[in-house]
C-alpha cells in the first residue's frame, strides 16, 4: 500500500486558511465578496429572541382571569421596564390596591382572560460574528454569513477549552521542554496569547486569568485539573464554550509533555504578531481542532475561493504522531507500512505502519493509533 488515510494536524508556517463564518439564526451579512477584511471586522448580525416569562397576574391581583382586562395598564405588545405596574385594582376608595408589575424589561407580548397569565418577552439579545482572520470575503451566504481565505500560519492543537480570542503572541519560556511555572506570568501580559513549553499547572491558569491574559498555548496540560478549574467535568469530546476566563490550547496532550519542537519554532517565529485561536474541539464526526490563526492584513490570495487538493494519505517518511498509548505524544516519520495483518497484545489482527521516532527507536503502531501532521 502507498499511502493511508488518517485524521490530520496541521502545523504549518504558510498554508491557505479558509473561514465560514456563520450566524446562529437569520440575520443581516454585513460585508460583500471581494472585500478585504480585518480579524475585528463585524461581518454579519442578528438578534437572539428574548427569553420568555410566564407569570399569573390574575393570582397577584387577587382577581378572577375573566375581569382582568378591566385592571390591565398595558396592552399586547407593549413595550414594559422590570418593575413597571402593569395591572392595578381599584381598591376601596383608593386604599387597598393590588399591583402586577413586569418581571422583566422587554414586551407584554399576551394576557390570557382564561387562566388569568401573562407572557413576557425579554429584549432581544443582538449578536455580532467577526471576520476571525484577516483576509478578503470569497462567498457571501445571503442571511447567514460569508467565507473568508487568507494565507498564514496555523498550529492545530489535540484538545482546547474556551472559545475564539485575539490577542498578540508571546513565549513565556525559553525552551520546549520547560513548563509554563506560575512565576512566568507577569501582569504586563494581559490581553496577549502565551507560549508555554511542556506542561501547563492548574496554578498558573487561575494566575492568568487574575491577570488577563487571553489565551495560553502548552504542550502538556492535566486533564484532572479541568473539573478544578470547571466546577465540572468536561468531555473532551466536544469543547469550547467553557466560560474559563481565557482559552487554552493543548498541543501534545494530557500529561507532562513537551511541546513539538517545529511547533514551538513555529509560534516562536511569530513573536509579536497578532493571533486569533479558538478552543473548540470536536473528536466525532466533523473533527474540529483547537487552533492559533496568524494572517497578514495585506493580501493577494484573490476573491475566489480556494479549492482543497486531493488528500494524499500518509506515505513513507510523513511525519506522523501517536495519539495512544504507550507511545501517545510521540513524534516520528513512517519507515514502513506493512500489508499484512498484524497481532496486536490485545489479540486483536490488525493492519500497522512502522514508525521511526525522533530518539531512534522503531515501533509497530495500529493505523488507527496515529494522525497526521501536516508542516
Amino acid at each position: 500500500m502507498a499511502a493511508i488515510f488518517t485524521p490530520g494536524l496541521k502545523v504549518a508556517a504558510d498554508t491557505m486558511v479558509v473561514k465560514d463564518r456563520r450566524l446562529p439564526i437569520e440575520g443581516e451579512v454585513l460585508v460583500k465578496k471581494g472585500q478585504v477584511v480585518e480579524a475585528d471586522t463585524i461581518v454579519a448580525r442578528t438578534e437572539l429572541p428574548g427569553k420568555i416569562f410566564p407569570v399569573n397576574i390574575a393570582n397577584q391581583l387577587g382577581v378572577s382571569p375573566g375581569r382582568l382586562k378591566d385592571y390591565l395598564h398595558k396592552t399586547a405588545g407593549d413595550t414594559v421596564t422590570e418593575g413597571e405596574v402593569i395591572a392595578r385594582t381599584n381598591g376601596i376608595m383608593g386604599l387597598f390596591q393590588t399591583e402586577a408589575t413586569a418581571l422583566i424589561s422587554g414586551t407584554l407580548e399576551s394576557v390570557s382572560s382564561v387562566t388569568g397569565e401573562a407572557i413576557f418577552q425579554a429584549h432581544p439579545v443582538p449578536v455580532e460574528i467577526d471576520a476571525y482572520i484577516n483576509g478578503v470575503v470569497v462567498d457571501v451566504h445571503d442571511g447567514e454569513g460569508c467565507v473568508i481565505q487568507n494565507q498564514g500560519t496555523m498550529v492545530q492543537g489535540i484538545f482546547g477549552l474556551g472559545g475564539e480570542v485575539k490577542g498578540t503572541i508571546r513565549m513565556a519560556v525559553e525552551e520546549a521542554t520547560d513548563p509554563l511555572s506560575e512565576d512566568r506570568i507577569t501582569p504586563d501580559m494581559a490581553n496577549q496569547i502565551i507560549v508555554g513549553g511542556a506542561y501547563l499547572p492548574r496554578q498558573t491558569v487561575q494566575k492568568a486569568i487574575d491577570v488577563g491574559v487571553a489565551g495560553i498555548v502548552t504542550g502538556g496540560f492535566d486533564y484532572d485539573d479541568i473539573k478544578d478549574l470547571l466546577g465540572y467535568e468536561v468531555g473532551v469530546a466536544i469543547t469550547g464554550g467553557e466560560d474559563l476566563g481565557l482559552t487554552i490550547i493543548v498541543t501534545e496532550g494530557f500529561g507532562h509533555i513537551q511541546m513539538a519542537p517545529g511547533t514551538f519554532k513555529l509560534l516562536k517565529s511569530n513573536v509579536g504578531r497578532r493571533a486569533s485561536i479558538n478552543g473548540a474541539t470536536q473528536i466525532r464526526a466533523g473533527v474540529i481542532r483547537p487552533e492559533v490563526v496568524v494572517t497578514v492584513r495585506d493580501t493577494d490570495v484573490g476573491a475566489e475561493p480556494w479549492e482543497p487538493p486531493e488528500p494524499k494519505g500518509i506515505q513513507l517518511g510523513d511525519t506522523v504522531r501517536a495519539i495512544r498509548a504507550p507511545h501517545f505524544g510521540k513524534i516520528g516519520r513512517v519507515k514502513s507500512l506493512p500489508v499484512d495483518l498484524v497481532t496486536m497484545e490485545s489479540e486483536t489482527r490488525v493492519r500497522i505502519m512502522e514508525v521511526e521516532f525522533d530518539d531512534g527507536t522503531v515501533a509497530g503502531l495500529p493505523r488507527a493509533n496515529v494522525e497526521s501532521i501536516d508542516r
